[in-house]
């Protein structure tokens, strides 16, 4: 029988659930339900697996065999995200077989009088990986590069030293752009993930500096076709927001196209849409980003760029594991695919 150390990864198997899913089980800093938690629990117990181990050298020696997991949004809605879920899996499988353990964070520092919660500075981790890298985050990596704690970041920019586990966000909004321009619309609106760490709702103005990587970098993509777009920032990628956000699009004006940057906030597009009597894509074509199932969208399938969400995490966790045992971890960037769906036809006239 083999003496090997159960993982994370097998007791997801074991309860038949995802690998984040599991490991939030064991951190506790998102809501699961009480029946996934006790058969998350069942299954570790049958296996013998008790949780990441602060004392145990499982990565290396002297070292807890936990990985920091950095995020800009509270961890409370981070998994409501399926692009989320599908990085954290790969994540996740690319550590397992470490015997590490996955802590996730927020990239703000612990608010006076909760100072026993973990932060990037004080978590007992051995490597971080971030979640983008916000002005916050930045500050902070000095504070890990004098703890000797390797990091990688994933879709952001935390220096040249840092390496980057990125997707052609670039490209891949362009090419969404161009086939809405294709299509022969040029009344379009873009509709963006947060700007920035305030996460202000509403229209970006042309002063506005924005500060989130990801949003900043599809913007300067669609802007390539669609320079004097007006683009709209929602607070989160949720429907919610989507939905939100469309209602305050739509009540500005009747645009024949929005360019939205998640597929959630897409999903919540057309049902602002519908709401106001309009017909998807007769009178108003949408598109997304991500290419995840969205449930409830039925008719509709999404004109969309599908990107590997679960792939980019894997790389990151490959990432992780190559400067931990002290070798170079070179940056990569991955590609999305374009998709045309049923959200997309040329204007009316």
């Amino acid at each position: 029988m083999s003496s090997r150390r159960a993982t994370i990864a097998d007791v997801a198997r074991e309860a038949g659930v995802s690998v984040s899913t599991a490991s939030v089980v064991f951190s506790g800093k998102t809501p699961v339900s009480d029946a996934t938690r006790s058969r998350v629990l069942v299954a570790a117990a049958t296996l013998g697996y008790t949780g990441p181990d602060p004392r145990a050298a499982s990565l290396r020696r002297g070292r807890s065999g936990i990985v920091g997991v950095v995020f800009q949004d509270h961890l409370s809605r981070v998994f409501l995200d399926p692009v989320v879920t599908h990085m954290m899996d790969g994540l996740a499988d690319a550590v397992a077989p470490l015997g590490a353990g996955l802590l996730l964070l927020r990239d703000d520092e612990t608010p006076e009088g909760a100072s026993s919660d973990p932060s990037l500075t004080t978590a007992p981790i051995d490597a971080a990986v971030l979640i983008g890298c916000s002005g916050r985050m930045r500050d902070q990596l000095a504070v890990l590069e004098a703890r000797g704690i390797p990091v990688v970041v994933i879709e952001g920019d935390a220096g040249p030293h840092v390496p980057r586990i990125d997707l052609d966000n670039h490209e891949a909004q362009r090419a969404v752009a161009q086939h809405v321009r294709g299509l022969g619309h040029t009344d379009v609106v873009l509709l963006t993930l947060p700007a920035d760490a305030v996460r202000t709702f509403g229209w970006i103005r042309e002063d506005r500096e924005i500060t989130t990587d990801v949003t900043r970098v599809r913007l300067g993509g669609a802007r390539e076709v669609f320079p004097d777009a007006p683009a709209f920032a929602a607070e989160s990628s949720s429907i919610d927001q989507g939905l939100a956000a469309g209602r305050a699009i739509l009540a500005a004006g009747r645009p024949t196209a929005v360019i939205a940057q998640s597929d959630l906030l897409a999903a919540g597009m057309i049902r602002a849409a519908e709401e106001a009597g309009l017909r998807v894509p007769e009178d108003l074509s949408v598109t997304g980003f991500d290419g995840v199932v969205v449930d409830g969208l039925e008719p509709y399938e999404l004109t969309t760029v599908v990107q590997p969400a679960t792939d980019k995490g894997r790389a990151a966790g490959e990432a992780v594991a190559a400067r931990l045992d002290g070798r170079d971890a070179a940056s990569f960037r991955f590609t999305c695919t374009f998709r045309a769906g049923n959200t997309t036809a040329p204007p009316r006239l």
